[in-house]
């Protein structure tokens, strides 16, 4: 072969390679555009709703019982709200607040997703919520009770669906006044939410011509042995005494309570936390008496109640409480504000104006969302321990309708 031949097949080899190589780049470069397509497509089409809330430690079972419900309340429109998924992603804060805001941040910024649904502790909700309002994530807050969050630091981007530590308690103040109960003595643990519950209670009870005749703060989480408070309390000479304690101090507090005689000189009275119905199997006939007062009893008696503690039982194999129902109301509102919009979120302030404006009938009766605070505003039930046909079981007295939350200092 000739060196003519030879330098044309070189160079239109040379050509055919180069031409191969830009019909790969082009090839790649629409699969990139194509994947990326996907990739938006398949994130609009998706609806995530992250958690921050206790999957380890002490308040496991709250974080769970709140999640449950949840997913249950997605489950009955088909995990799909207009048409788009919904995707769960769970950040466990461990109840502590360095460890929430790292969660937070990464469900923001990495998960991106649309609503954030937590805490349970009034401290962890304070340490993410200048990250919440300053990203404008719509914060749905399924517990945690501090009145400053739908107070001072309210804000329109973060819409309480539980109660604030006010709401629980002062109504049951003027109720105990009511029905004759002239003097009391509070009773709970020493740190921020035990002192709002017996503040409010404390107001109230005073203006409605009640007497306290003293207080005692015991140690948070740390008091085992409540038998020096017990005999403060039944040397009061008060009618009643009203606490407020959960976890392992509620059952503590009252089986240590029947043990020292305290129901026969005096009513046992409180937050209805102290009796919850996931402390009564512990606490058993010494839960038996107590009144309190709570936003949730199993007892109330209403299609909606009834439907959603047979869904509960089917689908988790237990009863639920006052925590779960938190828990569904919080789905049910993300589900209805998103109908709202037609499943278009993405301007998160139209997003967040649409769950605060949600009204729903749920487990525990009406609910509505104070324009004025965003806290919700729902029945108060007064009930009482009583024994029923499978052991001690929340009996409803009574139920003061529509209550509100003061909300003193917030500006929406």
């Amino acid at each position: 072969m000739n060196k003519e031949c030879i330098t044309y097949y070189k160079y239109n080899a040379l050509g055919a390679i180069m031409y191969i190589k830009k019909i790969i780049l082009k090839i790649s470069f629409i699969s990139l555009i194509l994947f990326n397509s996907v990739s938006i497509s398949n994130s609009a089409d998706t609806i995530k709703v992250g958690t921050l809330l206790p999957y380890s430690g002490v308040y496991t079972v709250l974080g769970e019982e709140i999640t449950n419900a949840m997913i249950l309340a997605f489950d009955e429109v088909g995990n799909s709200i207009s048409g788009k998924n919904i995707e769960v992603i769970k950040g466990d804060t461990e109840v502590k607040p360095n460890i929430a805001l790292q969660k937070a941040r990464k469900l923001i910024s990495s998960n991106k997703v649309d609503i954030l649904v937590g805490p349970v502790s009034s401290s962890v909700a304070l340490a993410v919520r200048n990250l919440v309002v300053q990203s404008k994530t719509p914060l749905i807050i399924p517990n945690a009770g501090a009145n400053v969050l739908t107070g001072e630091k309210c804000s329109k981007f973060i819409t309480r669906i539980s109660f604030s530590n006010h709401q629980i308690n002062a109504p049951m103040g003027t109720w105990l006044a009511k029905s004759g109960i002239k003097s009391a003595f509070l009773l709970a643990p020493d740190y921020a939410a035990g002192k709002e519950m017996m503040k409010a209670f404390k107001t109230n009870f005073e203006e409605a011509g009640g007497k306290i005749l003293g207080e005692e703060y015991t140690p948070f989480r740390k008091t085992k042995d409540f038998g020096p408070y017990l005999a403060r309390v039944k040397n009061s000479g008060a009618d009643a005494v009203y606490v407020f304690y959960a976890g392992g101090e509620a059952i503590n507090f009252i089986k240590q309570a029947k043990s020292f005689g305290l129901g026969e000189v005096m009513k046992l009275t409180g937050a209805g936390w102290t009796t919850s119905p996931l402390f009564i199997p512990a606490q058993k006939e010494a839960a038996i008496g107590f009144i309190g007062s709570l936003n949730y009893v199993p007892s109330i008696n209403t299609e909606e109640n009834k439907a959603f503690i047979k869904a509960y039982k089917d689908k988790f194999g237990r009863a639920p409480s006052e925590f779960a129902v938190q828990g569904y109301d919080s789905g049910k509102v993300i589900i209805k504000a998103i109908e709202s919009l037609s499943g278009n979120i993405k301007d998160k302030d139209k997003l967040a104006e649409a769950i605060s404006s949600v009204s729903i009938i749920g487990p525990r009766g009406p609910l509505t969302i104070d324009p004025r605070t965003n806290n919700v505003i729902q029945n108060i039930y007064i009930f009482e321990v009583v024994n029923g046909d499978q052991g001690p079981e929340l009996k409803v007295l009574d139920t003061i309708e529509a209550v509100k939350s003061p909300g003193e200092g917030c500006n929406l």
